[in-house]
């Protein structure tokens, strides 16, 4: 096997993988920088997940091959609002953050698994017939030695992924919207006397957090899987919530990170499509992932600071 063959199998899996880890870890940014921890965002892709592929699966013959595009923006909605319910008792009540973020994901997966029994009476839905396709993008495809890596057998999810990841980097550093959020997971007090609204911001960015976790599961759903169970997804939430801080809190860095996981990923799946990887016992292979997860953030991440103010409660008035 050829290097460009090698090349061929691995890039545009890494790309399929990584694509739902961006998206949710685009999400926990937001929550994080308005000063929120969301470690729901394990939840918030359950949500999205569930939600996409019960779309997908009542309106495919309604919509089409646009169905789980349509599916995509059905699970942005109802990842944001279910978000606000991590917003109102981190914010308003608040609640521990870490708690709080706890109980989003166990409700998320216990909704989820009554739902599909009380409307499918079954343990998992059916197989979705409108998944996203392997596509091949014209004239970039045609592109010499690149073309046929990036450009050939793949999905466009992975390439939304990797342009919001610049659109949101833009939007956080270079717009009035993000030096607010920035602020007030920063020094709220200080964004408060230059009056910024400190709650709106920090709901804000929560439900931001939602609308791009749900979209994270409902990519993964649908690219990857086909339907929804209890396995659907089991720690593509807390890989992203590690791409975040392996990113350091930036959009760019998330987005690195967000293909290095998703490499670990797609490693346990084509490893024995790869001559230096096929002697290897399939189980390796299998928590090879969350081996690499574990070693990045604690051998190689070096010093990350989190924004000042993240997990703290603001109090108007008070220091």
């Amino acid at each position: 096997m050829s290097l460009m063959d090698i090349l061929m199998i691995v890039v545009p899996s890494t790309l399929l993988w990584a694509a739902p880890l961006v998206f949710t870890a685009l999400g926990g940014i937001f929550s994080e920088r308005s000063g929120v921890v969301n470690i729901g965002l394990e939840g918030l892709m359950v949500i999205g997940a569930f939600s996409a592929i019960v779309f997908n699966l009542t309106f495919a013959d309604t919509f089409g091959e646009a169905t789980p595009w349509i599916a995509v923006l059905f699970a942005m909605v109802t990842g944001a609002l279910f978000s606000v319910l991590h917003a109102v008792a981190s914010i308003t009540f608040r609640a521990d953050h870490t708690v709080s973020g706890v109980a989003i994901n166990l409700l998320a997966t216990g909704l989820t698994l009554f739902l599909v029994k009380l409307i499918y009476d079954k343990g998992e839905t059916g197989i979705i017939s409108q998944p996203f396709s392997k596509i091949d993008i014209p004239v970039l495809k045609d592109i010499p030695f690149i073309g046929k890596i990036l450009f050939q057998n793949t999905y466009w999810t992975s390439f939304v992924a990797i342009i919001a990841a610049v659109i949101v980097w833009y939007i956080i550093y270079k717009t009035p919207f993000g030096l607010r959020l920035r602020s007030v997971g920063e020094h709220p007090m200080a964004a408060d006397t230059m009056g910024i609204n400190v709650t709106k911001m920090r709901y804000l960015g929560v439900i931001i957090s939602g609308a791009f976790g749900g979209i994270g599961g409902a990519v993964y759903a649908q690219a990857i899987t086909s339907n929804f169970s209890h396995a659907t997804i089991s720690g593509q939430g807390f890989m992203a919530l590690a791409a975040m801080i392996f990113g350091k809190w930036h959009p760019l860095g998330a987005l690195g990170a967000g293909l290095f996981f998703g490499f670990a990923q797609s490693i346990s799946i084509i490893g024995s499509s790869l001559p230096f990887l096929k002697e290897i016992p399939s189980v390796y292979l299998l928590i090879a992932p969350y081996v690499l997860t574990i070693l990045a953030l604690t051998g190689f991440i070096g010093r990350a600071d989190a924004p000042k103010a993240v997990g703290t409660h603001y109090i108007k008035g008070t220091r």
